[in-house]
């Protein structure tokens, strides 16, 4: 326990992105202009997609960087990433005046990448495996002196995604569920800490895709389980592809997560089409997960009123967003899709 991140650590992270990062608002979903009746279920969404890169991400990476000492600082910095991390990298070492390096798998969506290019970062590109990423990664800040900035098992970058967390009971005291995905673990472990902190009753809830429930497996055989790049690769929800939660992240899991629930594709497309038509919002598929549990799988869901759902991220390739908000198609094509 004693190497879980505290809340004095997520504070401090705060105070660090104060003015770089979004303090993004809880939307009511729907936007019903009549109020909730009193007892009637209520869920908000934190549109984490308002951020300057489109993602949560940006709250660890500056968080990170930023506290990293100038010698450091000045050596350049690498990452490995899907797409958001790699991106809120980018951001943060051109904020700051450093060089960034990103190691991306090829099938990264050509949206993230030129995001990335556009800031001026350099990328790497490599297999789509944990391994491949990880491995890079390292033999790049070995031979050319650069700082790693892990994508989530690491304490600096939980802290920072902690700060949603604090935000979150900070404008709703009174919440009862918080909704998070999963990808490697960062967001979910640091929004846990704060939370469990702030407001011990509250329940936290993960959130995956079928094709990529290696945090559900994990937890229920109490260690990190992994899953093959082609298992987690049948996901549409590419954010949230990575293998295996990391060995930090699922420390605060276990201490802080009460459960895992998984979605279908379908039901990812689904929410997708739902924030857009619904509440004026853009989340990629890994962003509307947790609205995705809400939506279908409230029965598996604790007991409780308020209830926010973590929308990760809205760096949606454009025809996939197109043919999303074309469907409803049926449940076995957005399965296969």
């Amino acid at each position: 326990m004693s190497d879980l991140v505290t809340l004095p650590e997520i504070e401090r992270a705060a105070e660090r992105i104060a003015g770089v990062a979004v303090r993004t608002p809880l939307v009511p979903f729907p936007r019903d202009p009549a109020p909730a009746a009193a007892g009637e279920p209520v869920l908000l969404v934190k549109p984490e997609s308002l951020q300057p890169i489109g993602a949560f991400k940006l709250r660890g990476a500056y968080s990170a960087i930023s506290s990293l000492p100038a010698a450091e600082r000045e050596r350049g910095v690498v990452t490995h990433s899907s797409g958001n991390h790699a991106q809120a990298v980018a951001y943060a070492a051109r904020a700051i005046g450093i060089r960034a390096v990103l190691v991306m798998p090829h099938t990264t969506p050509g949206v993230k990448v030129d995001a990335c290019i556009a800031l001026g970062a350099e990328v790497v590109y490599v297999e789509p495996t944990s391994r491949a990423r990880s491995e890079t990664a390292a033999k790049l800040a070995e031979a050319h002196g650069f700082t790693m900035i892990p994508p989530y098992d690491d304490a600096r970058i939980i802290a920072g995604q902690g700060t949603a967390g604090l935000e979150i009971v900070q404008d709703r005291p009174d919440v009862d569920v918080v909704l998070v995905p999963i990808s490697g673990g960062g967001l979910i472990a640091g929004i846990a800490a704060a939370v469990k902190a702030l407001r011990p009753q509250a329940h936290v809830i993960g959130v995956e895709p079928e094709f990529a429930a290696d945090a559900r497996d994990s937890m229920a055989a109490g260690r990190p389980v992994a899953w093959t790049a082609e298992d987690t690769g049948r996901t549409i929800a590419d954010a949230l592809r990575v293998q295996q939660v990391g060995d930090l992240p699922f420390a605060h899991m276990r201490a802080h997560v009460d459960g895992v629930v998984t979605v279908a594709e379908h039901e990812i497309r689904g929410a997708m089409r739902r924030l857009a038509r619904e509440a004026r919002l853009i989340a990629e598929p890994g962003g509307a997960v947790a609205t995705a549990a809400y939506l279908y799988h409230r029965d598996e869901l604790p007991d409780g009123r308020v209830h926010v759902s973590v929308l990760s991220g809205g760096n949606v390739d454009p025809d996939l967003f197109q043919d999303v908000l074309r469907g409803p198609r049926t449940e076995a094509a957005e399965t296969r899709g």
